[in-house]
């Protein structure tokens, strides 16, 4: 007998990989073609960085809202309405003539895509078996590899031989997913109940200032982030039904994998930051030579991301866990060490990295998923969405200052031969040693078992 719910599930996988491909694609490309818009609209770096910025911010607020929404309204209709956003922002942007109208393009691109990156998390948690998700969860990061690998590439080719705002036309291809979304999502609700508005635009607010006050480094927008973050956490303390309940917090096991996440995310961007850099810094390559030694990386990532899955469903996440912390640790290591090397040896440590990288956060997500109930699952994970953005933001706007200023004489590592590239062989290294730190909390807080039931009945004892 063929389990009709089983392929739609499927089905509706393969539909999800698309669509992140091309939404990830959206968020990479524009940094490549930077330059030529500043120079196009005349503007200093500072004022053509808010086509990035502005997107992630909202992008950021958006994933924690879409979370909430989805555990009140049908899925289907959340992902129709950020679809259509989304073309809209694409179309809107791909007409402009003004910078001003790029900016808002982007604004409502991120305001229609930020359903995605819930949806990329909830598909997995609604639609599969426990024993399936990490399968599911793997299968949706092939999608996200992807991505990242295209979307420099893809931005390489339109900026060469087209103009930048052909990069808008990409970016309204998602909109072709919407049939098969409706077809194969289903048409259920979560509880009725109403939606504390005051709750969670507070926590909009409040992640909003923070994202602006590390990306722009300004004291005031710090201190505004603390005062609306106090303002959120009386709200959800006294309203009938909270944004974010309360008691979710108290959920040790949420809470410290949240923990886990943010620290595994920062790495992961503070390392995909810094290799363009010292590919140029150090290593003198181009931009274009750049891209190549990246791909190969992002390559593995798609191919080794459903067998990461297997793995966390077979074996249980600790076990991928280990696996994505030794190649996380050979990478940072290896690149402490050689860095400014042969390229081509760069490109195979890359591998490294980034496999481990796609496993960490397959097996995060997993972990993070199976401590919540499915009334908790939409903003849960949402929350584990915009802790990614924050954290993100942070190890950017962090390691960028760091080498802002230049060349060190502190050498951490005394095999680094290069002495420019002391201040990345210096970071890389506190990384690896950090790394090693991940892997003992998990162990200490969620074990080593597969069993899911474990996990559910520490959470109950947590609460």
């Amino acid at each position: 007998m063929v389990d009709h719910s089983s392929q739609n599930a499927d089905k509706l996988l393969g539909v999800l990989v698309v669509t992140l491909i091309f939404s990830v694609m959206n968020g990479t490309m524009f940094n490549v073609a930077l330059p030529e818009i500043g120079k196009e609209f005349n503007l200093v770096p500072s004022e053509v960085s808010w086509i990035m910025t502005s997107y992630m911010v909202v992008y950021a607020v958006g994933s924690i809202v879409m979370g909430k929404l989805a555990d009140k309204y049908r899925l289907k209709d959340l992902l129709t309405y950020g679809l259509l956003i989304f073309a809209l922002g694409s179309l809107l942007g791909l007409l402009a003539t003004e910078y001003w109208v790029i900016i808002l393009g982007r604004v409502i691109q991120a305001a229609g895509a930020s359903v995605l990156p819930a949806t990329a998390m909830i598909i997995p948690v609604r639609y599969f078996a426990p024993e399936k998700r990490g399968r599911a969860l793997g299968t949706s990061a092939v999608g996200l590899a992807l991505g990242n690998a295209l979307g420099p590439v893809a931005a390489g080719l339109i900026t060469s031989f087209g103009s930048w705002r052909l990069m808008f036309v990409l970016s309204l291809l998602p909109l072709l997913t919407l049939p098969f979304f409706r077809k194969y999502l289903d048409n259920a609700k979560g509880k009725a109940g109403s939606i504390d508005i005051l709750g969670g635009g507070l926590l909009a607010v409040s992640v909003a200032f923070f994202l602006l006050a590390i990306t722009q480094m300004q004291v005031l927008l710090f201190l505004s982030g603390f005062a609306t973050l106090a303002f959120f956490i009386l709200r959800i303390r006294k309203a009938k039904e909270p944004f974010i309940k309360p008691i979710l917090f108290k959920n040790k096991n949420f809470s410290i994998g949240l923990l886990l996440a943010f620290m595994t995310t920062a790495m992961s961007f503070s390392m995909t930051f810094m290799t363009p850099q010292f590919l140029s810094a150090v290593n003198g390559l181009t931009p274009s030579n750049i891209g190549f030694v990246l791909v190969p990386a992002a390559i593995a990532s798609a191919i080794m991301g459903r067998k990461g899955g297997r793995v966390a469903d077979t074996r249980g996440n600790f076990a991928l866990v280990f696996i994505a912390s030794v190649f996380i640790f050979l990478a940072f290591s290896l690149l402490s060490t050689f860095i400014g090397i042969s390229a081509f040896v760069i490109a195979l440590i890359l591998i490294f990295g980034n496999v481990g990288q796609t496993f960490m956060q397959i097996s995060m997500s997993n972990t993070i998923s199976q401590t919540l109930s499915k009334e908790e699952t939409g903003v849960g994970m949402g929350l584990l969405s915009m802790i990614n953005f924050i954290s993100g933001a942070m190890a950017m706007s962090v390691v960028g200052k760091l080498l802002d200023k230049g060349s060190t004489s502190l050498k951490l590592n005394p095999f680094v031969a290069n002495e420019a590239a002391n201040m990345y062989s210096n970071i890389f290294g506190v990384m690896s040693l950090l790394i090693l730190l991940v892997v003992m909390l998990y162990r200490f807080q969620f074990g080593t078992g597969v069993s899911t039931l474990n996990m559910t009945s520490k959470v109950n004892k947590n609460l």
